[in-house]
């Protein structure tokens, strides 16, 4: 008899326990909670527009980019690119398909943007504003593909015919 008291002793005592540390870690969870979304609240980043035109330049090692006429040859080149590395995740048009729709991408972004986004995405979507906020909407990272930076470029030039048909 005296064990089946303190059995049902030792079980009233381990279920007190559970409630108060239950009981005592919600209400520190909660608490917890509220100060993580005062803080997510004060350190959010701004909004930006994937839409409007910047002129940032990105991270990376292109700084300076010098286009002239639209080189045909050197598009075709960039279409095939294109074609083998990029185009399992993003359309030439406005269409997303794991990435953003690249049409007019030439028109929002400068070409040392572009061309850093191709070669250090990685870098790009850790530090650029823009490359932040691509890959918080898209929520796919994107991947370097062993481009070269003469294919890099070959690219850009693809984007910028595609671009310039309306």
């Amino acid at each position: 008899m005296k064990k089946l008291q303190n059995l049902i002793s030792a079980l009233i005592l381990g279920c007190i326990t559970f409630l108060y540390a239950c009981g005592g870690g919600q209400s520190n969870s909660s608490s917890q909670d509220s100060s993580s979304k005062a803080t997510a609240t004060t350190t959010e980043t701004p909004v930006i527009d994937l839409n409007a035109k910047s002129e940032s330049k990105g991270v990376g090692k292109f700084t300076s980019v010098q286009l002239g006429p639209i080189d045909a040859s050197m598009a075709e080149k960039g279409k095939a690119i294109f074609a083998a590395k990029c185009s399992a995740c993003h359309k030439t048009t406005d269409q997303k398909i794991v990435g953003p729709g690249l049409k007019g991408i030439t028109e929002r972004r400068t070409p040392e943007w572009v061309m850093n986004q191709i070669t250090n995405p990685i870098e790009m979507e850790q530090k650029d504003p823009i490359g932040k906020a691509l890959l918080e909407k898209h929520l796919t990272q994107m991947t370097f593909q062993n481009v070269s930076d003469d294919e890099t470029r070959q690219i850009l030039e693809f984007f910028r015919k595609n671009d310039s048909i309306k």
